[in-house]
């Protein structure tokens, strides 16, 4: 039985999302293929599966996606309630869907999930492992099951500012750390513990 989060065009979108070779180019084929309702510039998406009903989902400028974001657009909370045998709403729930929006300059941390029904503002900074289930305010850094603000933007900026965490020169480059930046990073770690 073939359901509808498997047609062949989603899953043919799907294996080409794989083998795009880093997250602009994912969210540039995303683009030309018009499978998001809109996808600014500078966007940035690790994850490589195409959410179901993907048509609802707009994504600002300079948004970055981390790897593992759920996009929730739909629920199927009535195939359990049209099965039931012993619920007087049976055969008639519909499938609830919704849109979802991202504004500019957003980072999505790792593993959050966002429901349906939900605008995310610009400027905005969510926390790896969220679960956004309500609008979240522009300017804003939000975390936690479910999201919440922590504090603004602009706080978070002045504590970044001040913080060197190692010297430029030991810097990641092109996603490698080297022995030196590993090294400086756990006596670091070690110390900010004892």
């Amino acid at each position: 039985m073939r359901t509808k989060n498997m047609t062949p065009n989603r899953l043919w979108h799907t294996v080409m999302l794989n083998v795009q070779r880093n997250g602009y180019k994912r969210a540039n084929y995303l683009r030309e293929h018009n499978l998001f309702r809109h996808i600014g510039e500078k966007v940035y998406i690790q994850g490589r599966k195409l959410p179901l009903y993907s048509e609802l989902i707009s994504l600002g400028d300079n948004v970055k996606i981390a790897s593992r974001v759920n996009f929730i657009t739909h629920s199927i909370i009535h195939l359990m309630l049209n099965s039931a045998e012993n619920l007087p709403i049976a055969d008639k729930v519909q499938e609830q869907v919704g849109c979802i929006e991202v504004g500019d300059n957003v980072f999505i941390g790792a593993g959050t999930t966002i429901l349906s029904n939900v605008r995310i503002g610009s400027n905005v900074i969510v926390a790896a492992g969220s679960m956004i289930t309500k609008d979240v305010p522009s300017n804003s850094v939000v975390g936690g099951v479910p999201a919440r603000v922590i504090e603004s933007l602009d706080v978070y900026l002045e504590k970044l500012g001040n913080r060197e965490r190692y010297p430029g020169e030991l810097a990641p480059k092109k996603q490698s750390v080297s022995h030196e930046l590993a090294d400086f990073l756990w006596k670091q770690f070690i110390e900010e513990r004892n």
